[in-house]
């Protein structure tokens, strides 16, 4: 059977896109087979990917508190990190009757890459290869694991993987449960220990609103995007922007989506406003509006891409080339649009003005 994608994720009879489950579930500190150390673990990651980063954001943001110009070290000695090219690869080149094509490592001064229809030219900038399993696809991450769920219709080959360096296997794949570990179970090793993204008063809440961000919202632009039917992109667009007009009321009475706390509800929501703009509104139809003309949504997205964490782990050049030269179902010619600047001339322009989200500056803390 043929290794898996995004774009297979799909049921025929509906249309609809149906994100599997991620498969490796093991939880640093609560598995007596994986303690938290520093120096034994390597994350795996794709700038592009809103999962991914969201992990390495925990990471940076694990480094330094709000108040700081510049981003410290913090778990970034404790964790190792490898980023992939943004542009998928077959990971079988050499078997032609393997057509799987993904996540491929590659190092800065490598030559450029090609969509898999041999279009366009894409430089590996800010990649960073595997330096632990020497592995030129993430595909091999999973094979050295001994695994074969990326070969089964219900599992795919994805980043993030959370990697332990001496029992030589994938830990954990699934980025919820990354973060959550990050900001707990390595939280010894932090030189920000202070912020917590989950703390236990907000549980509740945080839970509350990634019941419905997650569905509508962080899947939702993919259940656009990725629908084969018009009803089911129908049903996703209703849903995506009846919670966007959610966020956008619930941000003009409080600093974050949970309270005036950041939390992991605000990474969560973040990776997909970040990305709205450049890429989802063209790319998976979701144009009823752009970000930018929502106040509260606008102001919010500055004041988080404005803490050192978090705008550290943003890279558009890996977002916009990611998504729209390795789909070749939905753009064959790999033609990334250029997209509208912000008022300093660049497409982080628009996130780097000021806001206005200082008026709840009595009530928050970050």
């Amino acid at each position: 059977m043929q290794a898996r994608t995004a774009l297979e994720e799909t049921e025929n009879d509906k249309g609809e896109f149906k994100r599997k489950d991620a498969t490796f579930r093991k939880w640093i500190g609560k598995d007596k087979d994986f303690p938290a150390e520093a120096g034994r673990y390597h994350l795996y990651i794709s700038w592009a990917c809103p999962w991914a980063n969201r992990c390495a954001a925990t990471i940076y943001l694990k480094a330094s508190a709000r108040h700081l110009q510049l981003c410290m070290q913090g778990l970034e000695d404790v964790v190792g990190l490898s980023v992939v090219h943004p542009t998928w690869q077959k990971t079988k080149p050499d078997d032609p009757n393997d057509e799987h094509t993904g996540w491929t490592f590659a190092a800065p001064d490598d030559p450029p890459f090609t969509s898999v229809t041999g279009f366009g030219s894409f430089p590996p900038h800010e990649c960073i290869p595997d330096t632990v399993n020497g592995a030129k696809y993430v595909r091999d991450l999973y094979e050295i694991s001994n695994d074969t769920s990326g070969k089964d219709p219900e599992s795919k080959y994805s980043v993030p993987v959370l990697w332990d360096k001496k029992t030589k296997t994938i830990v954990n794949n699934e980025s919820a449960e990354i973060v959550r570990m990050f900001n707990s179970e390595f939280n010894d090793f932090a030189k920000n220990q202070d912020l917590d993204l989950y703390p236990e008063a907000l549980q509740k809440e945080i839970d509350s609103i990634n019941e419905w961000v997650y569905p509508t919202i962080n899947n939702g632009v993919y259940r656009c995007g990725f629908a084969i039917k018009q009803e089911a992109y129908n049903e996703a667009f209703k849903e995506l922007f009846d919670s966007l007009d959610r966020c956008e009321e619930i941000l003009g009475k409080q600093r974050y989506i949970a309270g005036n706390q950041l939390t992991e509800a605000d990474l969560r929501l973040f990776q997909t406003l970040i990305r709205f703009d450049e890429v989802y509104v063209v790319y998976f139809k979701t144009n009823k509006y752009f970000i930018r003309e929502k106040p509260n949504l606008t102001n919010y997205v500055r004041d988080l891409y404005q803490i050192p964490g978090i705008g550290k782990a943003v890279h558009m050049y890996h977002i916009k080339t990611h998504y729209l030269t390795s789909h070749p179902r939905l753009n064959y010619y790999a033609i990334v649009p250029a997209g509208q600047t912000g008022p300093d001339g660049s497409d982080k322009g628009w996130w780097t003005e000021p806001h206005d989200r200082d008026r709840f500056a009595d009530k928050a803390t970050a």
